[in-house]
């Protein structure tokens, strides 16, 4: 039926009975649905790692925004910790994700092209953590676009049962969904099991539940980019802990049903309208307040 929920347990399960990885049954599943052969959907995923991969080098370009509120922190993150003597707290693999989530979501706020992963709200936490894994851990482009194939497919099912729309469920269904797409897409390449995946999934959402979404101004900018570089943080722990073994109680299905939940209990307030949160802080209000005042000066001069 067209209204059934898709459910990662079943796809786990196939993956188990068939002793595949589970990035195997997802690609043959999203071939299916799409009609596509298998290379052609891996250079669908490489078009678009390819774009991921160009808004990071644009990001640490140091661009700012055209509200000017944000841009440049990628590049003064890379050049710290490059300059420093004391050794980086998150560690190289970590601070990599960090700066490449933070360099795509200035890029989006500069107008950039980017791919939305699942939103253009969250679009740094992924390409945060494939990139990283990447040059850390020496992975191929296929290997990459195997992994995109997991995180996509994740994200099908987060929609599917829950939502990947920051006005209806908050930012845990941006950067929460994001979070959790990158988690399992890490276990999965770095050769966790398909039940591994599934608690990589289910540990960053737990982590993640309740996270509102309050821009300031209602723009993509404050908290949105540094948003994306704890998220993707969170994915990182997660998938850590999901390959040493460490299993989650609720099962991942659950999981992201009970974000539908929270989400649907969020009040309007705290679900993209700005009116609540940190949009909602004396700072922000001034700063919403001057910047809308230059904006409708500025458009008055130009007729």
């Amino acid at each position: 039926m067209a209204n059934d929920k898709l459910a990662l347990a079943s796809w786990i399960e196939e993956a188990e009975k068939r002793s595949l990885p589970l990035c195997e049954i997802l690609i043959e599943k999203n071939c299916k649905s799409l009609g596509l052969e298998r290379t052609e959907l891996i250079k669908n995923m490489k078009d678009m790692l390819d774009v991921m991969e160009s808004s990071i080098q644009y990001g640490l370009t140091g661009i700012k925004s055209r509200s000017g509120l944000t841009g440049g922190n990628a590049l003064k993150l890379r050049e710290a910790l490059s300059e420093s003597a004391r050794p980086s707290i998150l560690g190289l693999n970590i601070s990599d994700a960090v700066i490449f989530s933070l360099a795509v979501g200035e890029a989006n706020a500069a107008m950039g092209r980017i791919v939305a992963a699942p939103t253009a709200g969250a679009s740094g936490v992924l390409p945060g953590a494939l990139f990283s894994l990447k040059k850390n851990y020496g992975l191929s482009g296929e290997q990459l676009a195997e992994g995109l194939v997991v995180a996509g497919s994740i994200g099908l099912v987060i929609a599917s049962r829950s939502s990947i729309s920051g006005a209806i469920g908050g930012c845990q269904a941006e950067c929460g969904s994001a979070a959790a797409m990158a988690a399992g897409a890490a276990v999965s390449l770095l050769g966790g099991t398909p039940v591994q995946v599934g608690n990589a999934v289910a540990m960053t959402i737990k982590n993640m539940l309740g996270l509102v979404c309050d821009p300031v101004a209602g723009l993509v900018e404050v908290p949105c980019i540094k948003r994306n570089a704890g998220a993707v943080v969170q994915a990182m722990a997660a998938a850590e802990m999901a390959l040493a073994g460490i299993e989650s109680f609720i099962p991942p299905d659950e999981a992201i049903d009970a974000m539908k939940e929270v989400g649907d209990r969020l009040p309007c307030a705290l679900k993209e309208t700005a009116d609540g949160g940190l949009a909602a802080t004396p700072t922000a209000l001034a700063w919403a307040e001057a910047y809308f005042s230059n904006v409708k000066q500025t458009k008055g001069e130009t007729k």
